[in-house]
């Protein structure tokens, strides 16, 4: 079992650290929250009183952080890369934009570490069960050595290409999310508004051609699924200002690889509405709100 410091254990990192305790693996911990910390000693991991001491001493760092920039900063600005040992596995689960995961690639390369991007989808949910899916960026042998840590988290565990590319593989799974969504909200809204009972039409749509798994698993409208973050308050697996964070690095993205991406710009301006009109803390299904703002 390995020596693993985790940096950025809140509600996603937190649940991930104790599987990965719960696997065998020794885990010590950092997160700027006091209580995040606190929740994952409790669990079994050591307090580690910064980044630097978090990324010494270990075989292994991973980090889960909230954007780009707070990457660059844990692993380049005497964080992660000055303070680890040689030999030491790099993985951040973060999603951030392309550049910047290719960015902290490179400087890893330079200063001699192995390094994986390994971005994740299954939200808290997928993270307390340990059924979060995997995409991977860097080497084949990077990857190899990697699964094994990440099979302690997750359930599907995928290597798809090198540096950056488990990102590229995320933003563009978070944007067919995003336009599904609200292309979801729009159908519920307008059937039941011309008559048809919400359930009826979650029954039937949910065995049809416009069935996916945000309609059948995540139904936006409260009431058809009793365990949907709809019928719970929208209550967040995956929140709003989450969603308008990777739709906006979907359209960065769009726009580094001069590819046109209709729908994702629509969805991406429809949930910057949504969180402008005080929904970000809500789940991305909330976005409902937008075209039915008394739905319950």
């Amino acid at each position: 079992m390995a020596r693993i410091g985790f940096i950025g254990v809140g509600n996603m990192g937190g649940p991930m650290v104790r599987n990965l305790i719960r696997a065998g693996h020794s885990l010590k911990v950092f997160d700027l929250s006091e209580e995040a910390v606190n929740f994952a000693v409790q669990s079994g991991a050591r307090a580690a009183s910064s980044v630097r001491q978090a990324a010494g001493g270990v075989e292994v760092v991973v980090t889960m952080l909230p954007v780009g920039a707070n990457v660059r900063e844990v692993f380049l600005n005497d964080g992660v890369l000055a303070a680890a040992a040689a030999g030491t596995l790099l993985m951040d689960a973060s999603t951030i934009d392309v550049e910047s995961a290719q960015a902290v690639h490179a400087a890893a390369e330079e200063a001699g570490f192995e390094m994986l991007d390994a971005p994740v989808s299954g939200g808290v949910p997928g993270a307390e069960a340990g059924t979060l899916t995997f995409m991977c960026g860097g080497s084949a042998g990077t990857f190899a050595k990697a699964k094994p840590i990440l099979e302690g988290m997750g359930q599907n565990i995928v290597h798809c290409g090198g540096p950056g590319m488990g990102q590229v593989t995320k933003i563009c799974n978070n944007m067919i999310a995003g336009v599904t969504t609200l292309a979801v909200s729009e159908a519920l809204v307008m059937g039941e508004k011309l008559g048809v009972d919400r359930q009826i039409l979650y029954d039937v749509i949910s065995t049809s051609t416009g069935r996916s798994h945000i309609f059948n698993n995540a139904c936006p409208m409260p009431g058809p699924l009793p365990c949907a973050a709809s019928s719970n308050g929208f209550k967040p697996g995956f929140a709003a200002k989450l969603m308008l964070k990777d739709m906006r690095l979907s359209q960065a993205a769009a726009q580094s690889a001069a590819t046109a991406t209709p729908l994702g710009a629509v969805a991406t301006a429809a949930f910057a509405m949504h969180i402008e009109n005080g929904h970000g803390e809500l789940d991305s299904t909330s976005i409902i709100k937008l075209i039915k703002p008394d739905v319950s």
